[in-house]
């Protein structure tokens, strides 16, 4: 009788380890989109992504996962995830300096932010002078700069891990600039609109991080600048969205292979048209 009823059970386990497989199998995400905000998924001009709402809308219907990267703060993605509906997803704040869990809220740690303005101000001051960062600047003028409403421009404010802001020097003295950033242990990125310094995480470093995590079956990358280069080679398939308002990309070697395109349309409208596009590729 006991053989019979372990014999039975170890049936049971067996089954229910199959049937487990099979499920994880059967519900396995299929795609999962990584996404720059800031003249790719946003338009440059108002900040709006309307034109992509369809793509958006499709995306949902399939549970595929859409997770923001950008050089925004984690105050300012929150909002706009919320608004979007796409809380179940985490996102890739301060160009991959840092990471917002799913449904969390950003918490106020500003020792890395603190740290880093403190190297900054180690930089000569003839090449320091040159770069006007956010914490440099007050709301206000962090509004008349970016264009942003002020209570936007509060949010943007709110750095915890990069400092971005405008360089005003020669081409020259950038390069003098970046060096002593190195020698500080800071690097510093071009976005769609500003020049950031970090402690040289990028958009792809975390990217890895979710890709572990939810183990989607296919990614794709959308990106304007180049902090998204990398990100848009590590995706199974990268989209450079047309931006006129910025220098385009050098040409990537996986454009070579068709595994990343461009875009003709600009901002949240050629992002529309890519995602359908390769959803349809993809036959999702």
């Amino acid at each position: 009788m006991l053989h019979q009823w372990s014999a039975r059970t170890g049936y049971r386990l067996r089954f229910f380890l199959i049937l487990r497989i099979l499920v994880a199998m059967t519900f396995q995400m299929p795609l999962l989109v990584f996404t720059d905000l800031d003249g790719t998924l946003l338009s440059h001009a108002d900040y709006q992504c309307d034109a992509a709402s369809s793509a958006l809308e499709r995306l949902a219907s399939i549970g595929a996962g859409v997770v923001m990267a950008s050089s925004k703060t984690a105050s300012e993605i929150c909002l706009l995830r919320n608004t979007l509906r796409l809380q179940n997803w985490p996102a890739i704040v301060e160009n991959g300096a840092g990471l917002l869990e799913a449904h969390a809220q950003p918490t106020a740690d500003g020792a890395v932010y603190a740290k880093l303005r403190a190297r900054l101000e180690e930089i000569p001051h003839s090449l320091r002078r040159n770069f006007q960062g956010f914490g440099d600047l007050d709301v206000a003028e962090i509004a008349e700069l970016t264009e942003l409403t002020l209570p936007a421009a509060a949010l943007a404010k709110e750095r915890a891990f990069s400092e971005p802001g405008v360089w005003r020097g020669s081409q020259d003295e950038k390069a003098a600039f970046l060096d002593a950033l190195k020698a500080q242990g800071l690097s510093a990125r071009s976005g769609g609109r500003f020049l950031t310094v970090s402690f040289g995480q990028t958009k792809a470093d975390r990217m890895a991080q979710i890709i572990d995590a939810f183990a989607p079956r296919h990614t794709i990358a959308l990106g304007d600048a180049p902090n998204d280069i990398e990100m848009l080679e590590a995706a199974d398939f990268g989209v450079i969205v047309a931006n006129p308002h910025r220098t385009p990309l050098p040409p990537l070697a996986a454009e070579k292979c068709g595994r990343v395109i461009r875009t003709t349309q600009a901002g949240p409208e050629g992002w529309n048209t890519a995602i359908i596009e390769h959803l349809e590729r993809l036959k999702l």
